[in-house]
């Protein structure tokens, strides 16, 4: 029963996050320009283990049914999602983003830091996914084996987050090339635009 309710947290949780989304993309893109990835990725598993938690404990009924807080989040989401795809569309056609190596400014871990907190608090889906749907299975279960289903959905989360940041680099002989890192900025810009059309259908 037990690993029955981990594999459960796991297989849920890895089915939603390896959607590609603005977080993922961003983690992708330090991983190939190899900037700030540790602390990057732990940002972001650290940040799975705090919102799976309060969904697995009953916040997500709480925020499901607040929707002033819901469309507040989705307006500053969408302004900020198409401003970070006019900047991905903007580098594609920058000389400076097609290289990957050491001569290339490193960002500061503040901006870095600050850009996937946007992604991660200040984005709708990203509540849909860890406290409401995720949160929501979990909720579910048994009060003494909800514990397993998390320690399975942080599991997920831990893999999915440490192999996209670490193993992006064996990737770079790829990106070296002009081309690839132009359809990698203008996909991420494409991918911005996308997410900010489907926050539309959650405002009310």
């Amino acid at each position: 029963m037990i690993l029955d309710i981990f594999l459960k947290g796991f297989i849920v949780t890895i089915s939603l996050i390896v959607a590609i989304g603005a977080q993922n993309a961003y983690i992708l893109k330090l991983g190939l320009l190899k900037q700030h990835v540790g602390k990057a990725v732990l940002f972001c598993i650290f940040s799975d283990i705090f919102l799976i938690s309060l969904g697995v404990f009953g916040l997500g009924f709480f925020i499901k049914d607040n929707q002033i807080l819901i469309n507040s989040i989705a307006i500053f989401g969408i302004v900020f999602l198409c401003f970070y795809a006019f900047l991905s569309f903007k580098s594609a056609f920058k000389n400076e983003s097609l290289k990957i190596d050491d001569e290339v400014k490193t960002n500061p871990l503040r901006q870095v830091l600050t850009l996937l907190f946007v992604f991660t608090y200040l984005n709708p889906h990203a509540y849909l996914d860890t406290i409401l749907l995720i949160g929501g299975i979990g909720a579910n279960i048994e009060d003494d084996l909800k514990l397993f289903f998390l320690l399975g959905s942080l599991s997920a989360s831990s893999f999915w987050f440490i192999t996209l940041g670490f193993s992006a680099r064996f990737l770079i002989p790829l990106f070296k090339k002009p081309i690839t890192w132009k359809i990698l900025d203008i996909s991420i810009g494409l991918i911005m635009l996308v997410i900010a059309y489907s926050l539309l259908e959650i405002i009310e």
